[in-house]
Formats: structure tokens, sequence, C-alpha cells
């Protein structure tokens, strides 16, 4: 990274750091995230005194009970918190993103950067890493809150699995934020007008985070029921896979529509990380791994993609309309 890269970097770190609006937004999925944890974690723990409560009840009757005691690990509390990373942290990563060209755009400032002897690429290195490191520090301090929480409220430990699961669950978050981020950031450099460019972000987010998943779920014949259509009629996993054999032109499209969404890959790797999905709960590393190994191939690709557009679009020409001398 040049100098002139490492001067930008600075100057937005400290720009977004102290940014009272962006501590204000952080603030707010912060409390969203924790809000959802420590709801998981009372419900959880009131679903366990009642069962405790008809345990003592049955057997002072003299029964036995037939039920199962509720079980959920540490790592399916955090359900709600992801979601709430999934749709309220790609509306905080758009307007980082937007930010921080549509701020000099309005100065007028990018001309008198542009008149500097910089490099073609160090704006947008610059500010890249800038994001990159912003957005690895939210994530880390998420994390931080979400295991104190856990161990305090929840009244739980994670063990040195569940630490790992969980970390790659925050690696792919960093991902899905980053993408949106870089998209924000392309979108405003190739978009005259900075509010243009957000509100095409916006339709995006629209339809990638909230329409297409949700067709997609629609569509699934066992969310149809809850606990699971399958379960509710007591049927197995392999003569579920039987039933569902004779609609698989009905299941590729479904499937063919979510892998449309990058929020949709994001859900699938992190709720199996995480055991959200009953068939990934308390199962080791390497068999979630081979399952979603794609999904994070995709958020992978998604980052790579949104990185060059903006490494491409956050020029002199698109900026300044002027070509680099």
């Amino acid at each position: 990274m040049s100098r002139a890269s490492l001067t930008i970097l600075r100057k937005e770190l400290k720009d977004i750091l102290s940014s009272r609006y962006f501590l204000l937004l952080c603030a707010v999925l912060a409390l969203a995230v924790t809000i959802s944890l420590v709801i998981a974690s009372l419900d959880y723990h009131s679903r366990i005194d009642d069962y405790n409560h008809y345990v003592e009840a049955l057997r002072q009757s003299g029964g036995v009970p037939a039920q199962a005691p509720p079980s959920l690990s540490a790592l399916q509390l955090l359900r709600g918190s992801f979601e709430y990373l999934q749709i309220i942290g790609a509306v905080l990563a758009i307007v980082i993103g937007y930010g921080l060209l549509a701020k000099e755009k309005h100065r007028g400032t990018l001309r008198l950067l542009f008149s500097r002897p910089i490099g073609a690429l160090d704006v947008a290195a610059g500010k890249i890493a800038a994001l990159a490191i912003v957005w690895l520090i939210a994530i880390a301090c998420l994390q931080i809150i979400i295991m104190f929480t856990v161990r305090f409220v929840g009244a739980a430990s994670l063990s040195s699995s569940e630490l790992v699961k969980l970390s790659l669950s925050m690696a792919d978050a960093w991902v899905y934020l980053m993408i949106w981020s870089m998209l924000a950031l392309g979108l405003t450099a190739v978009m005259r007008q900075p509010g243009i460019s957000l509100m095409a972000c916006f339709v995006l987010w629209l339809v990638v985070v909230l329409i297409i998943p949700q067709i997609g779920d629609t569509m699934d014949p066992d969310n149809q029921v809850p606990g699971g259509l399958f379960a509710s009629l007591q049927v197995d996993r392999s003569h579920e896979q039987d039933v569902m054999a004779h609609f698989s032109g009905y299941e590729t499209a479904r499937n063919f529509l979510e892998e449309s969404s990058i929020s949709k890959h994001f859900e699938r790797a992190s709720f199996a990380f995480l055991g959200v999905k009953e068939i990934y709960d308390r199962q080791p590393l390497s068999l979630i791994w081979g399952d979603t190994w794609k999904d994070t191939g995709w958020l992978a690709a998604g980052l790579f993609s949104t990185t060059l557009i903006s490494l491409t679009q956050v020029n002199k020409r698109n900026l300044t309309g002027r070509k680099m001398k």
C-alpha cells in the first residue's frame, strides 16, 4: 500500500470512528443483537422452568415424565441476533459505504484530492482498507458482547468447538457486511447523484435481503407447519427425501431462487455453524463445512466482485469527470 493510500486510510478511520452518526448506528445494531439474545435466553429458561414444574407435578402424582426436557445449545440462542445482522447490518453497511464518497461529493473536496500526486488506485485502496478495518473492529466488539451475554445472561458457557463455530459465523458476517459496503461505495462512485446511488442500494437490499429469501421460505414445504411439515407427519429423513424426489423440478426452482440471494448464502452458512438448523446441531465442524462450503464460497465471490467494482470505479474520471494524467 502506497503512502497516499495509508494517509487516506488513516483519515477515513478517524472520520468514521469519530462520527456520532456511525457510533449511533453501531449502538443500535449492538443493542438489537443483544436484546434478541437476552429474549432468547429468558425464553429458554422459562421453558426449562415449565418443564421442571411439569416433571415435579407428575412425580407427585406417581407418574413418569414421557417428554424429554427442552434441548437448546448456546449457539442456537443466536438465531435472532444473526437475523438482525443480516437485515439491519446490511442497511448500516450501505450507509457507511455510501457515506465515504457522498460526504466528499457534497463538500466538493474530490477535485482537491485528485489534484495531489497520487496513484490511480490510491483513493480506492485507502477507503476499502478503512472499511475492512472498521467492520473488523465492529465484528470483534459484537463477538465479545455476544460471548459476555451468553455467559452472564444465558448462564451458558461456550466450548472451544462452539467458539470456533461462532468465530466462523462472525467471519461470514464480516464478509457479508463488506459486500454491502463495497457495493454502496462502487455505485456512489459511478452515479453522479449520490442520492440515486443510495436509493439503488436500498432497492437491491429490499430484493436481495427481504423479497427473495421470503419467497424461497414460502416455497419450502417444511416451513408451512411449525416444527416442520415432515416432522409433524412423522416422516423420517430418508422418506422425506423420497417424497421430495417427486418434486425435483420444484425444488430446483426454489433452490435457484434462494441461491440468487447473497443474503440467503450468509443465512445458510451462519445458521449451519450455529446449529440453528437441527441437522447441524452439535455436529462436527468438518461435516458442517462439507455441506456449506459453497455458501461461504459465494460470499467470497461476492466480496471479490464488489471489491473489484469499487477498485475500478472509485477513480478520478468518475469522481471529477477528468482522466488521470
